[in-house]
């Protein structure tokens, strides 16, 4: 008799210690670029570290993914908590003693975004190993939700938290990792089946990976129309808090509006395992796009900073139920022997694609009035929605499992 997710031992542990984390890692997040601008009074050196950390886990996200492959993913996972609860340790204890300096703060940076990079396809590749295929899509949709509240709760926290003391965020962070680290010390995930290989090549098992999710069309399409979205969306998202600003919409209602986009991923998330079986895999994927498209030029004609966080989360609504839908199906798909690696990958090229976004939205509003930047992010999100409208791989797309083998 299969049992609740709730009831499963080994999938609470992974879940409450990670959301535990996640609330320390915004909180942390939102910390760093003011701790930055305090400390070195330079918006670029503020930048700079949030540039590393992100820089930081993207280059490593093709190697993390065929070393998730190779080696024991629960002590990866336990080794990651471990080094970021170090580096927030030393962070803390400089900045107590009164000795925290932007070289410091840029390594700090980049140990965290390394160890985000190995642990995600980690947790990515455990999953099917904890949970049976059959509730697999509800616990990808709770672990959606568990990062959309782990977001907003931190966030708000870290604000808080800083203006009581520089170091407290980083604190908080640091008691999050070691509380996760506990809990990772009582799971229990099943011994994987290891192939048997002659000779192992890094840079070869890297290329296996690339030419795996290449070569499976299914995945191939919905990563590139998710970057293309992906890209579109960032930017736009950029582009509407320059064309709020310049309506004079209040800095509190602009607030508003970014949290308002994790409202929408929270309830999105709760209701995500529910869509995902009515609407099937098709309408779950292409009814983002189709909503998205219909709303983008909204922000054309709206003027109103509220109105516009409501319309923020309304295009926020059905990304879980994509996502849970696409995630579950590569899960599926993909041999345990390269989950990792299949995590590792898409992480890489989505992540490009998001942090590029801003950039995009940069350069339009530079170039060109902030709603006719609208317009533009309206028009390449309408063109990928058209393509996922008529393509014949995702009309086909199946949540089922397909051809599941542990040979490469």
């Amino acid at each position: 008799m299969t049992v609740s997710l709730a009831r499963n031992r080994n999938y609470t542990l992974l879940w409450g210690g990670q959301a535990l984390a996640e609330v320390g890692f915004s909180a942390s997040l939102i910390a760093f670029p003011l701790l930055v601008l305090a400390i070195t009074g330079s918006p670029a050196a503020s930048g700079l570290v949030l540039a590393v950390d992100a820089t930081a886990q993207l280059v490593a996200g093709l190697p993390a993914g065929a070393l998730v492959d190779r080696w024991d993913r629960r002590k990866i996972m336990l080794a990651c908590e471990a080094a970021q609860a170090l580096a927030l340790g030393s962070l803390v204890l400089a900045l107590l003693g009164g000795v925290a300096s932007l070289a410091h703060m840029v390594f700090v940076a980049a140990v965290l975004g390394v160890c985000r990079a190995l642990f995600e396809p980690a947790e990515d590749a455990c999953l099917p190993r904890l949970v049976p295929d059959s509730q697999l899509a509800t616990a990808v949709a709770m672990n959606a939700a568990r990062s959309s509240l782990g977001q907003m709760a931190g966030t708000a926290l870290g604000g808080v938290l800083f203006a009581v003391a520089r170091w407290v965020p980083f604190l908080l962070d640091l008691v999050t990792h070691c509380l996760a680290f506990v809990a990772l010390l009582f799971l229990r995930v099943p011994p994987r089946e290891q192939p048997v290989v002659a000779e192992r090549h890094f840079l070869r098992e890297i290329g296996d990976g690339l030419r795996w999710v290449w070569r499976r069309r299914e995945i191939r399409v919905t990563a590139q129309c998710a970057i293309v979205l992906n890209l579109f969306f960032t930017a736009f998202y950029l582009v509407v808090i320059v064309l709020a600003q310049a309506r004079g919409v209040s800095s509190g209602a602009i607030g508003v509006m970014a949290a308002m986009l994790g409202v929408g991923g929270v309830a999105g998330a709760l209701a995500a395992p529910w869509l995902h079986r009515v609407l099937g895999p098709y309408l779950s994927i292409a009814g983002v796009f189709w909503v998205l498209t219909v709303l983008t030029p909204v922000a054309y004609f709206v003027s109103d900073g509220y109105v516009m966080g409501g319309l923020f989360a309304l295009m926020t609504f059905l990304a879980p139920t994509a996502n849970t839908t696409i995630t579950t199906h590569q899960l599926l798909l993909t041999p345990d022997s390269m989950r990792g690696r299949l995590s590792g990958v898409l992480s890489v090229v989505v992540g490009t694609a998001g942090a590029l976004g801003p950039a995009v939205g940069g350069l339009l509003t530079e170039f060109i009035s902030a709603d006719r930047a609208v317009l533009v992010c309206a028009v390449g999100i309408a063109l990928v929605t058209a393509f996922v409208t008529v393509s014949p791989t995702l009309r086909r797309y199946s949540a089922e499992q397909e051809g599941v083998s542990d040979e490469v």
